[in-house]
């Protein structure tokens, strides 16, 4: 009976103890970092990284576009109370530019399209003159080596605007957002270092799906290589160059910009030379110059969403991205 009750104490001693030790360890997630991000694949990569340990506050969601956003309240307040900012940069979300800049060093902002291993595409190249990102990019790209994005620069020489510069569409590349996943998880380990190896583990769960994301994207797009198609603006690039699509140009090079009746009439030209061609319009702007342009063509129509305009944001949100994109051109040549 002795031996019982000594045994019942070492086991209430040893209970307390790791009861003890427990609460003077801190929670997983006492100090995680107040998080934002910009647009909703960014938030998802981000959300995917940080797990449980916290979860970052969006700015531009539903339909919006970063291209014409303006900040609410709301937005300016989470700014205000971040430790991290994480966002593409101001070749995409321009609004951001000054709100950040006056955030001095309260915060930690983090442009991911400078993000190291990124493969950047300049306006007017091709996969072919893809080059991998190793801190500083280029600006002034050589907009020579694609004959269509010449000519839509010259349309469009006459209406002021010059659409030069690197392409800040990079999410749209699997591969770009496994270089995206990795700064992420740095910067948020270096933010919060009790919390570091979680963040790596997330980060290298996440791209293991990503990786196999983009092989099984790779093998439903294999059929569609050769199908011609045309996109509202010019935001698909990276898409099409990870899965060797053929990608003809855009309607409007700029989407603040509307394009001229030049531009239709060349592009109702171009179209008509194909047997099957679609034309991809987007739910950020109004379909109705797609539907003016396959008036009376053979052309199909169809639906790419560069952010996830109808998709609710989260974790997830990244793969139902990329799913539903390459479904849209299933679907349109299917």
């Amino acid at each position: 009976m002795s031996r019982i009750r000594q045994s019942f104490a070492l086991s209430s001693l040893f209970a307390g103890f790791c009861t003890a030790l427990a609460a003077a360890a801190p929670s997983a997630n006492a100090d995680a970092p107040n998080v934002v991000a910009s647009i909703k694949p960014v938030h998802s990569l981000v959300a995917g990284v940080m797990g449980k340990l916290g979860t970052p506050h969006l700015l531009v969601s539903g339909a919006d576009s970063p291209h014409t956003y303006a900040m609410r309240p709301s937005d300016a307040q989470a700014l205000s109370e971040a430790d991290l900012v994480f966002w593409i940069g101001p070749e995409l979300e321009t609004f951001l530019e000054r709100p950040i800049g006056n955030l001095g060093d309260k915060a930690t902002s983090v442009a991911l399209i400078d993000a190291p291993g990124l493969i950047l595409l300049g306006f007017g190249e091709t996969d072919a003159d893809e080059h991998e990102h190793d801190g500083d990019h280029d600006e002034d790209h050589d907009a020579g080596d694609h004959d269509q994005d010449d000519h839509d620069a010259e349309d469009h020489a006459g209406e002021g605007h010059s659409h030069q510069g690197t392409d800040p569409h990079v999410w749209l590349d699997p591969a770009n957002a496994r270089a995206m996943v990795d700064a992420i998880a740095s910067a948020l380990a270096t933010a919060d270092s009790e919390n570091e190896a979680a963040y790596l583990a997330n980060a290298e769960a996440l791209k293991g799906r990503l990786t196999q994301l983009e092989a099984d994207t790779q093998t439903i797009l294999e059929p569609y290589r050769n199908a011609p198609y045309f996109t509202f603006h010019d935001s698909f690039r990276y898409f099409d160059a990870r899965f060797a699509l053929d990608g003809h140009g855009s309607i409007s090079v700029s989407p603040e910009r509307q394009p001229g009746v030049q531009r239709l009439g060349e592009i109702r030209d171009e179209i008509t030379a194909f047997g099957q061609v679609c034309i991809f319009a987007e739910p950020q702007f109004p379909p109705k110059l797609v539907n003016v342009i396959v008036e009376g063509t053979t052309a199909r129509t169809g639906t790419l969403d560069p952010l996830g305009a109808s998709l609710p944001p989260g974790e997830q949100l990244y793969f139902e991205l990329i799913g539903a994109n390459r479904k849209a051109f299933t679907d349109c040549f299917g």
